[in-house]
Formats: C-alpha cells, sequence, structure tokens
C-alpha cells in the first residue's frame, strides 16, 4: 500500500498539472458510474429505503482519501473536488423549474403562502435553536467559535454546496475550520434526511397519513422521443443541456449586475454580493426560460426526464465529491460539538412537520411537510426525493407547490442571502443578538402560517 501510495506521488510531482488531471479524470468516472448505478435494482433498492448510492460511493472515496484508512488518493484531489459542490449546487437549480409547467390558478396563492411561511419558520429556527445550543451549551462548555451557531442552517438547508461556498466567508471572519465542520454537518443532515425521512414515509404509510395512491401514469413527464437514432437522442440531449446553460448564464450575468451595483448601494451590499452564490438566481433563470417556452408554445423542447436525469445525476456527483472531501482529523476533533448541533437541528426540524407544518396545511400535509423536512435537513433534492416516496405517482399537487415556493426561499435560506449575512450578522451583532433577530422572525412566520391555514379549494393547474 505504501508503494502504491508513493508510485501516485512519484507520477503527479512529475507535472503540477497532472494533480488536477487526475482529480477531473476520477470526477469523470465517478459521473459514469453513478449514471450507470441508476440502472441496476439493487442500487435503486438502497435509494428507495432511505441510502443514497452516491453517500456510499463518497465513503468508499473518502476511505482511500488522504484521511482514508486506504490513502491512496493525493490530498491534491480532494483540494480540486472542494471546488466543486458550488457549481454543481448551481447546475441542480437551473434544472428545478425547466422540466415542470409553471402552477397556475387563482387558488395557488394560499398553499403556496403557507408552504413558504413554514419554510421560513425552519430556515430562522435552526438559526434560533443552533444559537442557544451554542450561547448554553457549546461556548460555556467547550469555548467554542459563536459563528457554529450558524452551521445548522448552512449544512441541514444548504447542504454541501452552500457550505462550500460559506467556507470563504467562515475564514474571512475567522473561523477557518467553518468549511469542513459546514460540509460534516451537510453530510449527517443528508443521511438523516434519507434514512429518517424514508422511515418517516413507512410510518405515514402504516398510520393512513398519505394519500391513496393510482396505477395512473406520474404527470408532467414528457418521455424520450420514441426513436433509435443516436444522433436524435444526441440532439435532444445538447438542446436540454443547452437551456440549462442558459438558466446559469442567467443567473451569472445577474450576479454579475449587481455586483457592479454594490459600490453604490453601501458596504454591507457590497460585502453580500461579493460571497453570494449564483445558484438562487440561477433558479430565477430556469423560471424565467420556462416562462418564455410556454407563452411561445416550445415546451415540447424540454424532456422532464432529462431534466431531472441532469438534476439527479449533479446532485449525486455533489454529495460524492463533498463527501470524499471531509477533513476526518478535525472531525473527530470536532465531534461532541458536532453531535449537539445535529442533534438539535433534527429535533426542531421534526417539531416544526409534526407540530407547525401538520396543523398549519391540513390537507396533504405529511406530502407537503415530508417535503419540507426533507428540505430543511437534507437541501430541496433531498425534499423532492421524500416527495417521490411519499407520492410516486404525483397524485397530489405537492409537487408544484413545493417548487414553486423554492423561487421564493431558495434566494433567502439555504444559501440564500440570510445564509450569506448570518455570519456577518453575528459578528456585527454578537451572537446573542442574532439568535434574537431569529427567535422574533421564526414566531412571527409561525403565527402567519397559522392565519393562513385551512384547506385551499382550487387544484393547482
Amino acid at each position: 500500500m505504501d508503494l502504491l501510495l508513493k508510485t501516485i506521488n512519484g507520477i503527479l510531482s512529475l507535472n503540477i498539472l497532472s494533480s488536477h488531471s487526475l482529480a477531473i479524470g476520477l470526477f469523470c468516472l465517478l459521473g459514469l458510474l453513478l449514471g450507470f448505478s441508476r440502472s441496476f435494482k439493487p442500487a435503486l433498492n438502497l435509494e428507495m429505503v432511505g441510502i443514497p448510492i452516491a453517500l456510499i460511493v463518497g465513503v468508499l472515496v473518502l476511505a482511500i482519501g488522504p484521511y482514508g484508512q486506504f490513502p491512496l488518493l493525493p490530498e491534491s484531489v480532494t483540494e480540486t473536488w472542494i471546488q466543486f459542490p458550488a457549481p454543481l449546487l448551481t447546475l441542480v437549480f437551473a434544472t428545478l423549474m425547466l422540466g415542470r409547467p409553471i402552477p397556475r390558478g387563482r387558488g395557488v396563492w394560499k398553499p403556496i403562502a403557507s408552504q413558504s411561511l413554514v419554510g421560513l419558520m425552519l430556515g430562522f429556527g435552526q438559526y434560533l435553536v443552533g444559537g442557544l445550543a451554542v450561547l448554553l451549551i457549546l461556548i460555556p462548555y467547550l469555548g467554542v467559535d459563536p459563528l457554529m451557531g450558524c452551521l445548522i442552517e448552512v449544512g441541514f438547508e444548504g447542504g454541501h454546496g452552500a457550505a462550500a461556498i460559506m467556507g470563504k466567508s467562515f475564514s474571512r471572519l475567522g473561523f477557518p475550520e467553518g468549511l469542513d465542520l459546514g460540509l460534516a454537518m451537510a453530510t449527517v443532515g443528508l443521511l438523516s434526511s434519507t434514512v429518517l425521512g424514508s422511515g418517516l414515509v413507512v410510518l405515514g404509510r402504516w398510520r393512513g397519513w398519505i394519500a391513496i395512491q393510482s396505477s395512473e401514469e406520474i404527470k408532467n413527464a414528457t418521455p424520450l422521443a420514441d426513436s433509435n437514432s443516436f444522433i436524435e437522442r444526441f440532439r435532444e440531449a445538447a438542446v436540454n443541456l443547452a437551456f440549462v446553460g442558459l438558466a446559469v448564464l442567467f443567473g451569472v450575468g445577474l450576479l454579475y449586475g449587481l455586483r457592479l451595483l454594490a459600490p453604490f448601494l453601501g458596504d454591507l451590499f457590497q460585502e453580500v454580493l461579493l460571497v453570494f452564490p449564483v445558484f438562487p438566481l440561477a433558479l430565477l433563470g430556469s423560471l424565467f426560460i420556462r416562462y418564455l417556452l410556454e407563452i411561445t408554445g416550445n415546451t415540447d423542447l424540454i424532456s422532464a426526464l432529462l431534466m431531472r436525469g441532469i438534476g439527479i445525476l449533479a446532485t449525486d456527483l455533489l454529495i460524492t465529491t463533498a463527501t470524499a472531501s471531509v477533513n476526518l482529523p478535525l472531525l473527530i476533533n470536532d465531534w461532541v460539538p458536532l453531535t449537539i448541533l445535529a442533534v438539535t437541528g433534527l429535533t426542531w426540524n421534526l417539531a416544526g412537520m409534526f407540530v407547525v407544518a401538520r396543523l398549519t396545511f391540513q390537507e396533504e400535509w405529511f406530502e407537503r411537510s415530508i417535503a419540507e423536512f426533507g428540505n430543511a435537513t437534507g437541501v430541496a433534492a433531498s425534499g423532492v426525493l421524500l416527495l417521490r416516496l411519499a407520492d410516486p405517482n404525483n397524485v397530489t399537487s405537492t409537487l408544484p407547490i413545493f417548487s414553486t415556493t423554492r423561487l421564493f426561499l431558495q434566494p433567502l435560506l439555504s444559501g440564500g442571502l440570510v445564509t450569506v449575512i448570518a455570519p456577518i450578522a453575528v459578528v456585527k451583532l454578537g451572537l446573542l443578538g442574532w439568535t434574537e433577530v431569529c427567535g422574533l422572525l421564526t414566531m412571527v412566520s409561525i403565527f402567519l402560517a397559522f392565519f393562513m391555514q385551512g384547506s385551499f379549494s382550487e387544484e393547482v393547474n
């Protein structure tokens, strides 16, 4: 083993670019492996019981990484991979609205409003309970950095992509270990979301909380062209990838325009935009392009299955590379505060699902709350995954409601504006001041959610 490791390092030392080439080559290999794995029934069965194949692959690669039991991969490879979650998350959100019709109807606003309020309650509440845990336990007994109060929301709601992005902000504010701790929290959140969430779906079926399923086809699924022509299939894939690229380009252009305006809008605005990610704006780009396709009658250019496949593959690669890049020695050193924060965050998310969400949603409460639990614990992709487990035939109106609310929530939480502002606010206001602000916003969200409660009469189109 030592001889093999020395041989790899010797080869890499011959050319400074070869480490990046190795990282990109292995990344492509992982993409092929993850893509083909969904053709095998055992891998799909693992996903159905709540164990993502991407997480398994990530753990296996972690074992042969620089901090693993069999350190075959050099540290330069994982240092390259740690830059990948942000663009991969942007790709995921660029596909989110392209493959789905935009919800319409007079009865849509009420369920969207109540769903958004529950999402705000869970997000701001993570800062609330995280701040309380750090103030009451972690600082007095362990002397941790106050910025650890942000880790639950960054890791759970934001996931690996947001943790990678916020790592730079944490480092600038004097908390360099925030990157690895955020990635660790994201891994815990993803695993908890899938395993615990899948168990909740099983419980929901047993208790009769889930809507009765039928054998009808999944709505809004546009099949791939029924053609044996490789050229036609390649053309369809290229067109769909081009639309995804346009959504990303929209987000990049919008962020660039905002940064040009930043010097005229104050130092705080400029500081926020310096670390603001592209992916919430790419989500807006996907909505804008979808709207143009619908008003021009060209939605047949988009394949819902291809968009879903692109999003799934990007999510899998994000999970695998981020998990494989976790700094194990740092996690072992800080396992106590991470465990306390993870348990605190999970307790809050479960309370939000079974108390506030259940009383607020009333109709289709389980499908809508399990999607929100998945999002709040393991990012939006996990929310969609749990929703598909609970509603595989799409017989409820949850999917369009959940997707639409992401347009409002993602630019704020889950790596958006609030996530970016939070560490700055902790430094300027103090952790206690920021926790009080989030506590007030949490209470307001709960009050408005109960005020908006009640069944909605019109089905989402």
